[in-house]
């Protein structure tokens, strides 16, 4: 089975104890840690946690129901890239 892949922006900002970090483009998605990298690091294995557990939700909403299941993209100005 291919695998998507889906680009997103984490920002980091320098705190007292660390980092923090958060996704740009995804509401309620940060994370911290010692260095950077800790950030970094947490903050992807957070994101992908997050995005299996609202699949698996999903599945349980549509399970026995005809769906219509398609991607989409969104075009972004060169501002925002």
């Amino acid at each position: 089975m291919d695998h998507a892949t889906v680009a997103f922006t984490a920002v980091y900002l320098k705190a007292t104890h660390g980092y923090v970090g958060f996704v740009e483009e995804l509401p309620g998605i940060s994370s911290h840690g010692r260095t950077i990298d800790e950030a970094r690091a947490n903050l992807q294995r957070l994101a992908e946690i997050v995005f299996y557990e609202e699949r698996a939700h999903a599945e349980e909403l549509i399970a026995g129901k005809e769906v219509v299941r398609e991607q989409f993209v969104i075009a972004l100005s060169a501002a925002e890239a």
